[in-house]
């Protein structure tokens, strides 16, 4: 097959035709070229040799996916970005040669056609071409047109064949690029100022995570790729006079791979002066609802649940708002409020034979975090926000009130995913760097995900912070949920993969 490529794209050469155009000048895509045929086109019968008219001619271009002959008659589909449409060469209605040509051309290859629009005896609207240019020869032919692209791995590995093939996997990525544009416009609308933070950082900080490690060979040292959308960052901006900022921006965590979990992928976070968790909670409920209402125009979407099997999901505020503590009770009969350290919860655990990984080596915050991704948080199909995290958990988040032990936190769960993850901030300078005392000495005892002292933004704390509330949102998994996908990897255009020895 590609040496028959190759012969073709010889022959090609040897007539004086150039291969590989710089570029094409289109007047319609071809959803605007079935539009316009829509209005009135002349029948095909009526197209004499040479009669199409400048202000009937239409210029399209794109990738040829199907190509068949019959008699005196070529059929082609050409596909561009928003659909396909059906080319027609004649023969009579071009130069012989120029017919002939035709036949050197494959499915894959890219032209661009000039001709009128008509609409056969079967009701389809149709370009009779007078005119056909070579655009680019593809060399290796496409997977089989009747079943696509099929083996997942490969569409990972080749996902330009993906999109080329599965018009369902362009739409995905289209509908992601339309759900960030969105978002971004909801916030402009509430009044946000997007930023741009670091990536590289010489304390990993903002979340509990372990982060990959790159040299700087300028500086000689060791920098960390971000965990977290520029948290410490937007909060330090927030001290420096902005009130409600946001970020767009790819996250690396040196973490396993699963289908909810990914090391490089996007997130968005916000932090908003003087507003609290409970405010943030509102917010998230109106952002959500009117972004599915504008996309999909219901806040009822069908998802994959844990077990693969369809499940109808509703968004429609306001949406159960459950205490941490609580779940955790009530789905493994354990009291983990009342456990002192990380020793005493780890022996109520092995007392109720659950198995966690690590347990001896995570301190008190990780573990009872573990706990309940054990236990509480695979039951949370339908949206709900989960509350009032430990304090050992959350070393950024304010202290709840009512009760020390507790931080003002929250979290979005939908089918068992955290969704987003947002709390009251931390702006007591003196409680930050106690917390961050506790992380460190966590990190040295074994914990990889605990986080490191940062005094840098101790320092900013210490001339003043406003109370804020910061929130940040994973849009790989809002996404999948959204496009009833259940592995990150299928919204994600060129996921990280094992090289292909």
């Amino acid at each position: 097959m590609h040496e028959d490529r190759l012969n073709k794209l010889n022959k090609i050469k040897a007539l004086g035709i150039l291969p590989y155009a710089g570029k094409f000048d289109r007047t319609h895509t071809s959803r605007e070229a079935k539009a316009l045929g829509e209005q009135g086109v002349r029948e095909v019968e009526a197209m004499a040799k040479g009669t199409t008219t400048s202000d009937k001619a239409v210029r399209l271009c794109g990738r040829l996916m199907t190509l068949r002959e019959h008699g005196k008659l070529i059929f082609a589909q050409l596909q561009d970005q928003e659909g396909r449409v059906q080319l027609c060469w004649m023969s009579g209605h071009v130069p012989e040669e120029q017919f002939q040509f035709v036949k050197l051309l494959d499915m894959g290859d890219f032209v661009g056609c000039t001709g009128e629009l008509f609409r056969t005896r079967h009701g389809e609207i149709t370009l009779l071409i007078s005119e056909c240019q070579l655009l680019s020869k593809s060399l290796l032919p496409l997977p089989e047109k009747w079943h696509g692209l099929q083996d997942l791995e490969k569409r990972y590995r080749e996902r330009y064949l993906d999109l080329v093939m599965n018009p369902e996997t362009r739409q995905r990525f289209e509908f992601r690029s339309r759900l960030i544009q969105k978002m971004r416009a909801f916030y402009h609308q509430h009044g946000f100022l997007e930023l741009e933070t670091p990536v590289l950082e010489n304390i990993s900080s903002g979340a509990a995570a372990r982060p990959f490690i790159t040299h700087h060979n300028a500086l000689d040292m060791n920098v960390y790729l971000r965990i977290a959308a520029g948290e410490l960052w937007q909060k330090m901006a927030i001290a420096g006079g902005f009130e409600k900022t946001f970020e767009v921006a790819r996250v690396f965590r040196n973490e396993g791979i699963d289908p909810s979990h990914l090391q490089e992928f996007t997130m968005v976070e916000h932090y908003a002066a003087y507003w609290d968790y409970q405010k943030n909670m509102d917010f998230t409920e109106a952002m959500l609802v009117h972004l599915l209402t504008e996309l999909l125009g219901t806040t009822k979407v069908m998802i994959k649940d844990p077990q693969g099997n369809d499940c109808e999901i509703d968004f429609k505020a306001p949406w159960p708002r459950r205490k941490f503590f609580d779940l955790i009770k009530e789905d493994s009969g354990i009291d983990a409020a009342a456990a002192k350290d990380a020793d005493a919860l780890s022996k109520l655990i092995k007392k109720k034979k659950i198995q966690i990984d690590e347990m001896d080596t995570l301190g008190y915050g990780n573990l009872v975090d573990a706990l309940y991704k054990k236990v509480s948080r695979p039951k949370l199909v339908q949206p709900t926000f989960v509350i009032q995290h430990p304090a050992d958990m959350k070393p950024l988040a304010r202290r709840n009130d009512a009760d020390l032990k507790l931080c003002d936190t929250f979290q979005l769960l939908v089918n068992g995913w955290e969704v987003v993850n947002a709390y009251s901030e931390l702006v007591d300078p003196l409680d930050q760097r106690q917390r961050l005392e506790i992380q460190a000495k966590a990190k040295t005892e074994g914990d990889e995900e605990a986080m490191s002292m940062n005094e840098e933004f101790l320092t900013a704390m210490e001339h003043g912070m406003p109370p804020m509330s910061g929130w940040g949102l994973g849009i790989d998994r809002l996404v999948t949920l959204l496009t009833h996908q259940d592995n990150l990897k299928d919204v994600v255009l060129f996921p990280l993969m094992r090289p292909n020895l």
